[in-house]
């Protein structure tokens, strides 16, 4: 039977991030709050659990999850091929609401669904997914939502929709708060993702894959003309990686 543990208070929180772990360790799913919208989160190196994920979702391997992290240190653990801006851009804004996917280590062994071999990361600013991850490492984390509804912002609209499929929802209060609603949809609060796996055959360009709560203005202010015009076409982003609903990192 799932439950929801209040994170504010100190009981509940040892007990939700004891069991979460444990939910993590088996292969089950865990709701989770970040800084952008609430994520599901499972083991990103179990294949079963990425599935269960997936599924929980209403969504197939053509929509790879993205990857929670954290630390800047695991980007270059997952990651190869990291052009500088996407540096610049990760010490600007993480933690905090940027995506950036990249080429995964090809020694990585996992299995995300049909990522063509990239990998979508970010570093979430909230001290519940932070306190999780350092405990869990890598985790895929996905909008806490079934697909084709708005992202929950709170633990007890996750659990209206996703139910008895976790394991273990933890509590964090209404995620978003800190960002300016900017993303593809009204309200949105999603992170920002850009794509940088096309860098070097595009001319240097990293290109935003899906608008949110890091503004187009703030990422050119870090990384200048290194950013895509508008409409820029030469990279294709994965189904998951564009889609405005999707949270990560999440969420």
């Amino acid at each position: 039977m799932t439950r929801i543990y209040d994170c504010s208070v100190d009981t509940e929180y040892a007990a939700g991030m004891r069991l979460a772990r444990s939910a993590i360790g088996r292969g089950a799913l865990v709701v989770i709050p970040t800084d952008t919208v609430y994520g599901i989160a499972a083991d990103a190196f179990s294949p079963e659990a990425v599935h269960r994920l997936l599924d929980a979702k209403g969504r197939d391997r053509s929509s790879p999850p993205p990857v929670l992290i954290p630390g800047i240190p695991t980007l270059d653990a997952l990651a190869q091929n990291i052009p500088q801006p996407v540096r610049d851009l990760v010490a600007a804004f993480w933690p905090g609401g940027l995506t950036v996917v990249l080429t995964a280590q090809p020694s990585l062994a996992w299995d995300l669904g049909e990522t063509r071999g990239t990998v979508a990361l970010r570093m979430p600013s909230n001290p519940v997914a932070l306190d999780l991850l350092s405990e869990t490492g890598p985790l895929a984390v996905s909008s806490a939502n079934i697909s084709g509804l708005p992202s929950a912002i709170d633990a007890l609209g996750a659990e209206e929709m996703l139910g008895t499929s976790v394991a273990v929802y933890l509590d964090g209060g209404t995620a978003g708060l800190g960002y300016e609603p900017i993303g593809d949809r009204p309200g949105d609060t999603s992170s920002t993702i850009v794509d940088a796996t096309g860098f070097d055959l595009n001319g240097g360009k990293v290109v935003i894959v899906r608008n949110g709560v890091i503004s187009r203005a703030a990422i050119e202010a870090v990384i200048g003309a290194a950013l895509a015009p508008i409409g820029f076409g030469a990279v294709e982003a994965a189904p998951e990686r564009a889609d405005p609903e999707a949270g990560a990192d999440p969420a």
